[in-house]
């Protein structure tokens, strides 16, 4: 009974990596212990993110969303299954090179913006250039771009607490882009965010994730902001499951 299970098993993986994909979760699997308790975040799921795609990922709160980007990453580890990003299986690498991919290769946004307080606009928007030794006069150009772009070159002296939530986002999104990753990854951009400011800032992810043809994937519990995205997919119960087979509830 043993080695049937394990046959099975070995199908299962075989056929999740054959499926093409940019971004592929293969039989993936996360848990924490939250006291006495067993909280399941993903059950042996296998999912594939298409080149070039936009993809929202909807869930409660709780479900395990921002776990989920946590692990695609590498900031975190699986319990089993692995993540292969572009060709790479995150699980092969060590500490260090896993930092260096994300580095690299990866970019975030956050809710709470995450910039740095006591470096100004310009100094935030190109740490990742720094720490990428990306320093040519292109890339800085690239820099001053993106923060026209966003509406803040005027700004580029100002410090985060000079500016409001929406423009502390839109710098976040600049220094998301100017490293030029392969991968743009969002946990609930516009959480911290009125409605309008909210609105804003994900037409402006919008455009210029597909103006740099970027693979992105933005976490979100609003359907609203998920109505931007080319693919629509709902975490529960440790699945992920495209929105096209049911329909996602106003969470």
């Amino acid at each position: 009974m043993s080695k049937e299970i394990n046959r099975i098993t070995q199908i299962s993986t075989d056929d999740c990596v054959s499926k093409p994909g940019f971004l592929k979760l293969v039989n993936l699997s996360k848990s924490y212990q939250e006291g006495t308790e067993t909280r399941l975040v993903l059950k042996d799921t296998c999912f594939q993110f298409q080149s070039g795609e936009f993809t929202a990922i909807l869930g409660k709160s709780g479900s395990g969303k921002t776990t989920l980007l946590n692990l695609i990453s590498g900031l975190d580890k699986a319990d089993s299954g692995f993540i292969e990003l572009n060709g790479v299986n995150l699980s092969s690498l060590n500490d260090h090179d896993r930092t260096l991919l994300r580095r690299r290769h990866i970019g975030f946004i956050f809710q709470f913006f995450n910039l740095i307080p006591t470096l100004n606009v310009w100094e935030n928007v190109i740490l990742p250039l720094e720490l990428n030794q990306m320093t040519t006069a292109s890339d800085f150009e690239r820099a001053s771009l993106l923060l026209s772009e966003v509406g803040l070159l005027d700004r580029s002296k100002n410090y985060p607490d000079q500016l409001s939530g929406g423009e502390q986002q839109r710098v976040s999104i600049a220094r998301s882009l100017v490293h030029q990753p392969e991968i743009l990854l969002a946990d609930e951009p516009t959480g911290n965010l009125d409605e309008n400011t909210g609105k804003d800032v994900l037409n402006l992810l919008n455009r210029l994730t597909r103006a740099t043809a970027k693979n992105f994937i933005l976490v979100t519990h609003s359907p609203e902001a998920a109505a931007f995205a080319d693919r629509r997919v709902y975490l529960a119960d440790g699945k992920l499951e495209e929105s096209a087979t049911k329909l996602i509830p106003h969470l």
